[in-house]
């Protein structure tokens, strides 16, 4: 575990050698731009892939990246990444934000351990993705602390827009069916709109899943979700079926965007 140790890339093994590249940057890298007496900068020219991972030159890519402190969250981001890879030239990368907690508060907490397998992002790597899917618990209705401070260490991305344009989705967990599946996504979304990411909500494109009342189900048409409830209740198989959905929704979208 640590910072800089990139994402875990799909099953989908990108060639040998393939050269990692980001997305193309939102202003023209020999112009600064001016919006209302202050002087927007260019792109930063160097755009680093998650370190440890060689990014495919030929796929696009989504960067699923989330906060867990007792597994929900993580059980969704796995499933999301199985939606993203099962389209056709698209490829997910499950990405896990600092934890900002000391060993002993987590063990006190009873949080199990983080998988190690399931690197660290920094913020300088979020350019390298073509598309963002975001994930964390909620606290009173908004994000978790630990997501807020990655979000919050993404200032020199937001001063440069070099996240501007990218598409971006949500999903959560919640304690309750009243803790914040919505309030927690309309709160995260004022997140993506300083950073004028394209928000790519679900809506209710997963059918008659989202109309079935015979059972407690988490997730809304801002994304995937579910409940936690005293911490012992896992997510569902119909929220999973709705995450894996998020993924293969979210990826087709991008490649929609992205290649014409």
């Amino acid at each position: 575990m640590g910072k800089g140790k990139g994402c875990v890339p799909s099953k989908h093994k990108p060639p040998a050698g393939a050269p990692a590249t980001g997305s193309s940057p939102p202003l023209s890298p020999n112009t600064t731009h001016s919006d209302g007496g202050r002087t927007r900068e260019p792109p930063s020219q160097d755009v680093s892939a998650p370190a440890g991972v060689q990014l495919s030159s030929k796929n696009l890519k989504i960067f699923i990246v989330y906060y867990s402190m007792y597994g929900h969250v993580e059980a969704l981001a796995k499933k999301i990444k199985e939606g993203v890879d099962s389209v056709d030239g698209v490829e997910g990368y499950l990405c896990r934000v600092a934890e900002t907690l000391t060993p002993d508060v987590l063990e006190k907490m009873r949080a199990p351990p983080k998988d190690e397998n399931i690197p660290t992002i920094s913020a300088h790597e979020l350019p390298a993705a073509d598309g963002v899917i975001f994930g964390f618990p909620t606290r009173y209705g908004a994000m978790a602390a630990q997501m807020k401070a990655f979000f919050d260490s993404t200032g020199s991305l937001w001063r440069r827009q070099e996240l501007a344009g990218k598409p971006a989705g949500l999903f959560v967990s919640t304690g309750t069916q009243g803790g914040g599946q919505e309030t927690t996504a309309w709160t995260a979304i004022t997140q993506l709109a300083h950073h004028g990411m394209l928000f790519v909500p679900i809506g209710y494109t997963f059918g008659a899943g989202m109309f079935k009342l015979d059972e407690i189900r988490g997730g809304s048409p801002y994304g995937a979700g579910t409940f936690a409830g005293d911490g012992t209740r896992l997510p569902t198989d119909t929220e999973l079926a709705l995450a894996e959905h998020q993924g293969k929704y979210t990826a087709g979208v991008v490649q929609r965007l992205l290649r014409h």
